[in-house]
Order: C-alpha cells, then sequence, then structure tokens
C-alpha cells in the first residue's frame, strides 16, 4: 500500500516543479524606480544631490558623499576617490580622510594604503540626496549620532 503512494509522490514532483518554473518565468516584477532594470533612471529635482554635509541617522552610518559621483572610476585597477581621500592626498585637496579602519587587514594589522576589503568606497558610502522614501517607514534617527 505504502508503494503506490510513494511512486505517486515522486511522480507528482516533476509536475509540480515544472509548473512552478513555468509561472516564475510569466511573472513581472514591478520596479520601485519606475523604470526597467535595463534604462537609464532620469534624476528629477526631487531626487537631487545636497550640497554640504548631511547628518548621520544612526551611530557607525558611512558618512554619506556630499558631490556627485557618477564619472568616478572605481575598479580592480583604479578608485578614483583614493586621488582625494586618500591619507597621503587629503591635506593638499582639503577632502576628509578616510578612517584608519580602511587601513586595516582582516587580522587587524596596519597597511599603508587602503584594505583590500575597503578598496570599494560605493559598497558602502553613498551619495547623499533629498529623496523621498521610496516605502513607508518609521524609522527615526539616533539621538545620540
Amino acid at each position: 500500500m505504502k508503494k503506490p503512494i510513494k511512486t505517486g509522490v515522486i511522480a507528482l514532483i516533476p509536475t509540480l516543479l515544472i509548473c512552478g518554473i513555468a509561472l516564475a518565468q510569466s511573472a513581472t516584477v514591478n520596479t520601485l524606480r519606475g523604470v526597467d532594470v535595463n534604462d537609464p533612471a532620469i534624476l528629477d529635482d526631487v531626487h537631487r544631490n545636497v550640497e554640504g554635509r548631511m547628518q548621520r541617522n544612526y551611530r557607525q552610518q558611512p558618512p554619506l558623499i556630499p558631490h556627485k559621483i557618477e564619472q568616478y572610476q572605481i575598479d580592480l585597477r583604479t578608485n578614483q576617490c583614493l586621488s582625494c581621500h586618500d591619507w597621503t592626498k587629503a591635506g593638499e585637496r582639503n577632502a576628509p580622510t578616510l578612517s584608519m579602519t580602511h587601513y586595516l587587514d582582516r587580522d587587524g594589522n596596519e597597511l599603508d594604503q587602503i584594505a583590500g576589503t575597503r578598496y570599494f568606497c560605493n559598497q558602502c558610502h553613498v551619495p547623499q540626496a533629498d529623496a523621498p522614501a521610496l516605502v513607508e517607514n518609521e524609522f527615526q534617527p539616533s539621538a545620540n549620532n
């Protein structure tokens, strides 16, 4: 009696799998940006960069970037952010120096150059913009920034 049930369940699995794949392929994804992922998003006046520094919302928040970075190259060979913010150039460029944590390797050893784990700046830092929230939330900034 148990063998026919087991055989029936095993035969049903591929059918359900194929139906699930077909359903997933037919689903459409709506974006919050309002345009297709491959299309460029046009920024309007609502989503403009804000000059000057904005206050952080919570302790340990990575600082926001107070300038445009659209043309900045950040790849395996070049990090244009370092042309101003590296500790060797920040003073002459009048730019904030990177935190010392950016010069520590995984084991906490100090390095003379930026650590590979901190090389891609825009994985943590984003340009600041005065933009409305995409979804409703009740977030309140920390009182002790």
